[in-house]
């Protein structure tokens, strides 16, 4: 063999080397320090999105003023005898304590994952965790979507899609909802 074959062969070897030991080192970096993640505001699906810059006080009312009125006020069907049914969603416990959103004819998704409706930055949460959607006589159901650690239903752990009263606190890890009138 050549001199130069053998030196090309000699860098092209050190760079492969080079190349696994960065490899490594962003592999152990990120196990020792987890993914980042970033504090989002919390938004229904269509709404203009809040400004990175925005102070915390305007990304929270935000999603309030981006929904528009309930759906009984913009002329939604509710059914005879429907005033029992709740018209929002309070976030009494975790993070997000004291966010209030109105309810809608849409689903409402929980957990970690970017895309959620209520994104929960705890670690008891799954990404795709579990998920509130009316039913047709006005009700609201919840529903685990396989999470690791459970939906709980006052202190009962769900198991299937369950009615969910009016101020009955729903768990999902640290995170407690209630859905009022």
């Amino acid at each position: 063999m050549s001199e130069l074959t053998l030196t090309v062969m000699r860098l092209g070897f050190l760079a492969v080397l080079w190349l696994f030991v960065i490899v490594a080192v962003q592999v152990i970096r990120s196990d020792l320090f987890g993914t980042r993640v970033t504090q989002r505001p919390m938004r229904r699906r269509g709404a203009a999105p809040v400004p990175a810059g925005a102070p915390a006080a305007a990304a929270a009312a935000a999603p309030q003023a981006a929904q528009g009125p309930p759906a009984q006020a913009r002329g939604g069907r509710r059914p005879n005898g429907a005033r029992n049914t709740p018209s929002k969603l309070v976030i009494t416990g975790g993070s997000l304590t004291g966010t209030t959103m109105n309810l809608t004819d849409q689903q409402i998704t929980i957990g970690r994952a970017h895309d959620s409706t209520i994104v929960l930055d705890d670690d008891y949460a799954s990404s795709r965790h579990a998920r509130i959607y009316p039913a047709p006589d006005g009700s609201w159901i919840v529903e685990d979507l396989g999470s690791t650690n459970g939906t709980y239903l006052d202190r009962t752990r769900l198991t299937g899609p369950t009615p969910v009263p009016l101020g009955a606190p729903i768990r999902i890890g640290k995170t407690v909802i209630e859905l009022r009138r």
